[in-house]
């Protein structure tokens, strides 16, 4: 049985090939997964040990409230003099670590990409066993006016040593005189941050911490290992501050970057799992089709003896060496696709950090097992029907697997599991079942595959609505096109099947990414009642306090409020995490809440200690206007707040509640805002008083732009359009596979109406018409995918969003953008033809109707 295994791979080259490229393309995406997070943690563990080279132990402000950005207070550098003077210190030195301190580039705009931090970092002079930097170029700065930025940025943007280099902050900006060009270490790729090194003084004045450090770096005297001198400090520094050994904090850093690479690696894999879930559409529609062709055979080895265990062991050694060779070439590939997606992210202005790739153990296994296993678990299926045939009904032509009844117990369990799999899904959105992501999960599993599994009861309905047309516009090859896609239902819905996951995950990601926004554009022009929006350039960090007295200076402005969202944590509230600070003179002019209980008005009275809350905040938490609530601020500072008012906030624009802005220095907040909304004075015009404001800020505040509502739309939509361009390309890997299914089956299907192909050649059949009549049941079996795809993924959509309609989003169906999926599933299947239609036409006439 080994031998006819391997013939039977061998003889069968084109169908091993093409089931083998579905297998080789899941776990490529598997292993490039694992390749790419594993490199980039590895970067990151190499930039924080060579950063802390050096350092036995780190004082650092203890983190009071849990940020997102992991900031924390500066504390007092008066801390340094105390650390110097504890026992079992040799040396200490203060610094300054700010995200906020943006080079300039020639353009006036921020170098670095999109997403990624503008680093700021102070030096001493002196002692350089903290200075973890190689300077590849030019030494460390000396004097309040120099600088040294790190190689990447010197290359991208040309800079060499006497260049003059202007930096943005935020307590404003400076112009410096380059003497160093740097690496830390071995690492030169940052992931697109940027970094830039002054003498401590300077660094303070830039980021706004005179007299403050954000960090001490300590190395032990001989004799006293890290471990003692980290007990040592602790004891003699206040509680403010925390001390880890330089081991401890390295891991402390690494444990802060593992959760994004853990969410990172996490989504890969579930395209990876996609597109494997496809493979297995195809292998098993493969095996489906081979062994129902070669029934007669294994009918006429066991007539010689064999028996149905060694049937079933050939077929499944058959699809374990395939899923074998398959997977060691998926997992070789992976590391390409690893480079490939790093690429992408680039492209898109992600850029991640990276060093020497990471091939870990781990991944060989994972992608071995997995390639091979789902191999041979989807060829057992039809190995154990096919032997369930009886020999002597085997030997008769024409022999079926399937009797009517067992088709119809199929259709019927079918469309149990796509209720039960839609009913998971809902209970797991409503969060009846938890946790209520894998519910969502396992439920859409089920329905793709009791879609699947019910879909050849819908292959002839279907098939006569997308093959009708064809039929009339040309004729005979349309007509027989349809009549070869309805002949072998359970073989159309299977090819068909692969493609519809796809299309459907596509489809939802499109008909959910129209209403989202959709729910932007709405939610934006409910709440921003201004003209005018000041925001840094880059969408999401803070910009300059003093940002907003220069806006409010332009002539034509009438109102220039700034906002402030920040974090705290609230007592005995679940979920108290964000709010926003506002300035009660002015924001009710340029923000529009959604009052529940209160007007605009209350906002132009908020005092100090008043908040308004979002509604469901305050259900959640048992709240009512005139209660009280403690907040616990990044400071550490306690501020009781009285509930004035609540309003409905769907977007969650405003965070949890909105405050004065009085207390601002208590979040850490009083230099830098979020935004500044702008109001334009009656009869002014809005684009003289942007263009104005623009040039007011072009040299004091280079990392800010301003924008009108239209212009914040956009950008918004931009930055969706990048996430989604990468979620369409890691989708279309899985597309790509469900194409090789169709060629599969037409191959396969062409092989096994050889004879029938022959007669149509004889009896007049140009080879044009034959390749037509292939290239239409393509197009055929692949619109039939795309309507069950398009489908599902709008009841996906739709069912996804009832949850969030509460939360304002605004359901909408792009129907010019799923008629384009649709046209791309006809391309598709024309490309998809292009070479069983040329092998169908090529046949030769006399040969194929000897063919037995």
């Amino acid at each position: 049985m080994r031998t006819v295994a391997v013939r039977n791979l061998w003889e069968r080259k084109l169908r091993t090939i093409l089931t083998a490229l579905a297998v080789v393309l899941g776990v490529m995406m598997v292993a490039g997964t694992y390749v790419l997070t594993d490199t980039i943690d590895a970067s990151f563990e190499e930039i924080f040990t060579e950063g802390n080279e050096g350092t036995d132990a780190v004082v650092t402000s203890r983190e009071v409230v849990e940020t997102d950005d992991g900031s924390t207070t500066p504390f007092d550098e008066s801390i340094l003099d105390q650390v110097r003077a504890t026992e079992g210190v040799l040396a200490a030195s203060g610094a300054i670590g700010d995200q906020a301190v943006a080079i300039i580039g020639s353009d006036g705009e921020p170098v670095g990409t999109e997403g990624a931090p503008s680093l700021g970092f102070s030096t001493e002079p002196g002692d350089q066993r903290f200075d973890p930097l190689t300077y590849v170029e030019g030494g460390r700065p000396s004097a309040d006016d120099e600088v040294v930025i790190d190689k990447a940025t010197a290359d991208a943007e040309g800079y060499e040593i006497g260049d003059r280099i202007t930096l943005a902050g935020r307590a404003g900006t400076g112009e410096y005189t380059l003497v160093g060009i740097a690496t830390l270490g071995d690492v030169d790729n940052f992931g697109g941050a940027t970094f830039s090194v002054l003498t401590l003084p300077e660094a303070q004045r830039i980021t706004g911490k005179q007299g403050k450090l954000d960090q001490i770096n300590v190395a032990a005297a001989p004799g006293t290992s890290p471990e003692q001198l980290a007990a040592s400090l602790s004891a003699s520094l206040p509680n403010s501050v925390q001390v880890e050994t330089g081991e401890e904090n390295v891991q402390s850093s690494q444990d802060d970057v593992e959760e994004f690479v853990g969410f990172l690696q996490t989504a890969l894999l579930i395209f990876a799992g996609v597109s494997l879930f496809v493979a297995a559409f195809l292998i098993f529609n493969t095996f489906s089709i081979t062994v129902a062709q070669r029934t007669r055979e294994f009918a006429m080895l066991r007539t010689l003896g064999a028996n149905r265990r060694q049937i079933i062991g050939s077929v499944v050694l058959e699809a374990f060496l395939m899923g074998l060779t398959a997977s060691i070439i998926g997992v070789l590939a992976g590391i390409a696709f690893a480079r490939g997606i790093d690429a992408l992210f680039s492209s898109l202005g992600i850029d991640l950090p990276s060093t020497e790739t990471v091939i870990a153990a781990r991944t060989v296994i994972i992608g071995l097992v997995l390639g091979t296993g789902l191999t041979v678990i989807a060829a057992l299926i039809p190995a154990v029907r096919a032997t369930r045939v009886p020999p002597i009904a085997g030997l008769r032509e024409g022999a079926v697997l399937a009797t009517p009844r067992e088709h119809r117990l199929r259709a019927a369990g079918g469309l149990v599991l796509a209720v039960l799999g839609a009913a998971a899904m809902v209970l797991g959105l409503f969060g009846v079942l938890d946790p209520g992501e894998l519910w969502l999960g396992v439920g859409a599993g089920a329905m793709f595959i009791g879609v699947a599994v019910l879909s050849p009861q819908l292959v002839a309905p279907l098939a006569a609505v997308v093959g009708r047309p064809l039929e009339r516009l040309r004729g005979i090859p349309g007509r027989l096109a349809r009549e070869n896609a309805t002949r072998n239902p359970g073989r159309t819905a299977a090819t068909a099947a692969a493609l519809m996951i796809g299309l459907a995950l596509v489809a939802f990601v499109t008909v959910f990414a129209a209403g989202l926004r959709g729910s932007i554009d709405d939610a934006i022009a409910k709440t921003i009642t201004g003209d005018l929006i000041v925001s840094h350039t880059d969408g999401f960090s803070d910009i300059p306090a003093g940002t907003t007295e220069a806006v409010a200076s332009v002539q034509g402005v009438e109102v220039a409020s700034p906002t402030r969202y920040t974090q705290n944590e609230v007592e005995g509230a679940d979920g108290g995490g964000y709010l926003t600070l506002i300035d009660p003179q002015t924001a009710a002019d340029v923000l529009s809440f959604e009052w529940e209980d209160g007007s605009q008005e209350l906002v132009r009275g908020l005092g100090p200690t008043d908040a308004v809350v979002d509604e469901g905040w305050a259900d959640d938490n048992g709240f009512d206007v005139g209660d009280t609530f403690r907040s616990l601020t990044p400071s550490g500072e306690e501020i009781t707040y009285t509930i004035r008012g609540t309003f409905k906030d769907n977007t969650d624009f405003f965070g949890d509640y909105a405050a004065s802005d009085a207390n601002a220095a208590a979040y850490n907040e009083r230099d830098n805002v979020s935004n500044v909304f702008v109001k334009v004075a009656d009869g002014a015009d809005v684009g003289a008083v942007q263009a104005s404001i623009e040039d007011k800020l072009e040299t004091d505040f280079p990392t800010v732009q301003v924008q009108d509502q239209e212009q914040l739309k956009d950008s918004i939509g931009e930055q969706l359009n990048g996430l989604l361009g990468i979620v369409y390309v890691l989708l279309a890997l899985s597309v790509i596979v469900s194409l090789f299914g169709i060629v599969n089956t037409l191959a396969l299907s062409i092989h096994e109406r050889t004879r029938e192909l022959g007669l149509l050649r004889a009896v007049g059949s140009s080879r044009s018409q034959v390749r037509r009549i292939v290239r239409y049941e393509a197009v055929i079996t692949a619109l039939i995918g795309a309507v069950l795809g398009i489908a599902l993924g709008v009841v996906f959509a739709v069912l996804i969003s009832r949850p969030l309609a509460d939360e304002g989003f605004i359901l909408s169906i792009p129907v010019g953008e799923l008629i384009v999926l649709l046209v791309l599933a006809v391309i598709a299947g024309v490309v998809a033809a292009i070479g069983p239609a040329r092998r169908a036409s090529r046949l030769n006439v006399l040969e194929a109707l000897a063919y037995e």
